[in-house]
């Protein structure tokens, strides 16, 4: 349609093995988002080697210890106390990365989760950890369990193995990808008065809420079918 941009431009072409590949909008807006975090992450290590143990923290300190805190105890809830303290390094760096690649759309990027060469490497990696974290536990037992309760229910539970990363994946990547295509229609079909104000009300719906909801509901899910996978009583 004329008049409407989806954001998707290829830059710099690249030949590789006689193909060539474009860097394309989502990688510039992706190392955009990691020049941020990596910022952030070398600010939050410098106030904390600088901060003062005998006294009470304030200012950025403050929100880092309660990120933390937030962090240690979602993690613990959901993981238990054997699993918890070995993936909230993951499961903050994975919040981390997809709010703030959500959020991007407040500022003008083209959300990277919008783009599902972004979403399924991340589902993948979710899948690879259950995958080992459930033949470390159960051993054979996670073979076995392929064939409960009944042997004829093995196609179906392979099936529903191989299902995880992909609706994990196409979750993400829809509500952001749909979130986008609106903003960018609404830009490019609606007069220029009109944009003045309404859409600071789709901005903190698309961007913000939903956004935030996506990255908790992909960090929830991947606690829960690692802690599922592993069968750990504690």
């Amino acid at each position: 349609m004329e008049g409407v941009d989806f954001y998707i431009h290829g830059y710099q072409p690249i030949s590789i093995g006689g193909v060539t590949v474009y860097i394309t909008t989502s990688h510039v807006c992706l190392a955009i988002v990691l020049v941020v975090l990596i910022a952030f992450a070398i600010v939050a290590n410098r106030v904390i080697k600088k901060a003062d143990p005998t006294k009470a923290p304030s200012g950025f300190l403050n929100v880092l210890e309660l990120l933390v805190e937030t962090l240690d105890n979602l993690v613990h809830d959901n993981m238990g106390r054997i699993l918890g303290p070995k993936f909230r390094n993951y499961i903050g760096v994975l919040f981390m990365l997809i709010i703030t690649c959500n959020l991007s759309g407040l500022f003008g990027l083209r959300p990277p989760t919008a783009d599902y060469g972004v979403t399924l490497p991340l589902a993948l990696i979710t899948f690879i950890m259950i995958q080992y974290q459930g033949f470390k536990w159960q051993k054979m037992g996670k073979i076995k369990g392929l064939f409960e309760p009944i042997f004829l229910f093995l196609p179906v539970n392979i099936i529903s193995e191989f299902a995880t990363p992909v609706s994990l994946s196409l979750r993400l990547f829809a509500n952001i990808l749909s979130g986008t295509m609106m903003m960018a229609l609404i830009y490019g079909l609606l007069p220029s008065v009109v944009l003045l104000v309404w859409p600071a009300a789709l901005h903190a719906y698309l961007d913000v809420f939903a956004g935030a909801l996506q990255a908790y509901v992909f960090a929830m899910l991947t606690m829960v079918f690692i802690a599922n996978a592993a069968d750990i009583d504690d």
